[in-house]
C-alpha cells in the first residue's frame, strides 16, 4: 500500500444510485485549487467562485463546468484545515444525484490533478493526520454498517472515544505500576522500600480485571455488531413462525 499525503484525493462519498443529491469529496493541499477551476458563479462558466476567500464551513451556489459546457448546479461545501474531517483541506460538492452526473463530475475533478482515492482513504488520512485514533476509525465503518439500535449506539459510543478513553486508562495504571517496580528495584541494595509489595500486586490485580472484562466485551461487541446465526427447530405448529416474526 502506498501512503502519500502529499496528492489532492477525490471519490463520490454517497452510494451508487439515482437520489435526490450525490456528494463528490475532495481533500488534500489542492483542493480549493482545482474546484475553483471548476466551479463558477455564472453558467457562461467565465465567473469562478474564489473559495479561498470564503471562510471554512461554509456553503456556496454556482455551476460545475467543463469549458462552456455545463455539467450541474452545485453546492459546494469548503473545509480549511485542520478543522475537517481529514485533517486537510476538504471539499464536498453536492450535485443533483444519479451516476452520470456524479461520475462526470468525479472525471472532470481527476483530469484536473486529483487522484481517485482508494476505499477508506480519506477516514485513513483522518487517522494519519491524527484526528481520530484506529478505534475510532474502525467504528466508523461499524456506523455506517449497523443495522440496528444496539449497533449504532455502539459504535456512537467507540466514534466518540469510549474505547480510547478506556484502553488509555489502563496503559496509565500500566505505566504508573511499572515506575513503582523500577523504583524498588533501583534501590534494592539499600534496602529502602517506597511502595508496599501487597499494595503493587493490588493495583497489578486490578489490571488484569479490566483488561479481562475489556477483552470479555469483545464477544458481545461481534454479537451487537454482526448479529447471530440460530437455528429454530420444534414440532409442526409448535410456533416457530411466530418465535421467527418476534426476532
Amino acid at each position: 500500500m502506498n501512503i502519500n499525503l502529499n496528492d489532492t484525493i477525490a471519490a463520490i462519498s454517497t452510494p451508487p444510485g439515482e437520489g435526490g443529491i450525490a456528494v463528490i469529496r475532495i481533500s488534500g493541499a489542492d483542493a480549493f485549487k482545482i474546484t475553483e477551476s471548476i466551479f463558477y458563479k455564472d453558467k457562461a462558466g467565465r465567473h469562478s467562485v474564489k473559495l479561498n476567500e470564503f471562510e471554512s464551513h461554509t456553503v456556496h451556489f454556482g455551476f460545475i463546468s467543463a469549458g462552456e459546457s455545463i455539467i450541474d448546479e452545485s453546492l459546494v461545501t469548503i473545509f480549511r484545515n485542520p478543522n475537517s474531517y481529514t485533517g486537510e483541506d476538504v471539499i464536498e460538492i453536492s450535485s443533483h444525484g444519479g451516476n452520470f452526473i456524479a461520475r462526470k463530475i468525479l472525471k472532470l475533478i481527476l483530469s484536473k490533478g486529483a487522484r481517485l482515492a482508494e476505499p477508506g482513504e480519506f477516514t485513513r488520512r483522518a487517522f494519519l493526520n491524527g484526528k481520530m485514533d484506529l478505534a475510532q476509525a474502525e467504528a466508523v465503518a461499524d456506523l455506517i454498517s449497523s443495522q440496528t439500535e444496539s449497533a449504532h449506539a455502539s459504535s456512537i459510543k467507540q466514534l466518540e472515544g469510549s474505547l480510547s478513553e478506556l484502553v488509555h486508562g489502563i496503559k496509565e495504571e500500566i505505566i504508573n505500576v511499572t515506575s513503582l517496580i523500577e523504583l524498588e528495584l533501583d534501590f534494592a541494595e539499600e534496602d529502602l522500600e517506597f511502595v508496599k509489595k501487597d499494595e503493587v500486586r493490588n493495583k497489578i490485580e486490578k489490571i488484569i480485571t479490566r483488561l479481562e472484562s475489556v477483552i470479555a466485551s469483545y464477544i458481545q461487541g461481534k454479537v451487537i455488531r454482526e448479529g447471530v446465526r440460530l437455528v429454530i427447530a420444534g414440532r409442526p405448529n409448535s410456533g416457530k413462525s411466530s418465535l421467527l416474526i418476534i426476532c
